[in-house]
């Protein structure tokens, strides 16, 4: 192999007009495939979100992931251990927590349901019990 020093002119020439159009290089970015698999999960995360304001924004979330074609969300819900409704006695304990709540909250939307193929808990690569993954309709 030729030490970078000893290249001619007329390689470092040939180099220098190939940096600048680098012709026949695969580009993936420019891959029409990948492309579309960036389209396949929208991912989220509630952390610090409010029952009410993650409700809100689950809605949102579905609206605009249809309107732009992904085939499913992950959302990042946490699996409630530092939540503090155990303190409230008039908050229950099971759907005072967003990995509850969500689904539950999606399921009793007609406005969502007709976007939604299924709402489940995320693979533990995923998130586990701290995620849910909405698979989404291609309407």
């Amino acid at each position: 192999m030729t030490n970078k020093k000893d290249l001619s002119k007329e390689d470092k020439k040939t180099w220098l007009d190939y940096i600048k159009n680098p012709t026949g290089v695969y580009d993936k970015d420019v891959n029409k495939l990948s492309k579309i698999k960036a389209k396949e999960r929208f991912r989220f995360d509630l952390h610090g979100y409010s029952l009410s304001d993650a409700n809100i924004k689950v809605k949102e979330l579905i609206i605009n992931c249809v309107e732009n074609n992904y085939r499913e969300i992950l959302l990042i819900t946490g699996k409630g251990i530092h939540s503090s409704n155990e303190k409230d006695i008039y908050v229950s304990k099971e759907l005072g927590k967003l990995k509850f709540s969500v689904p539950e909250y999606i399921k009793s939307d007609e406005e969502l349901n007709k976007h939604i193929i299924s709402v489940d808990q995320a693979e533990i690569k995923d998130g586990g019990e701290g995620a849910i993954i909405i698979k989404l309709k291609n309407l």
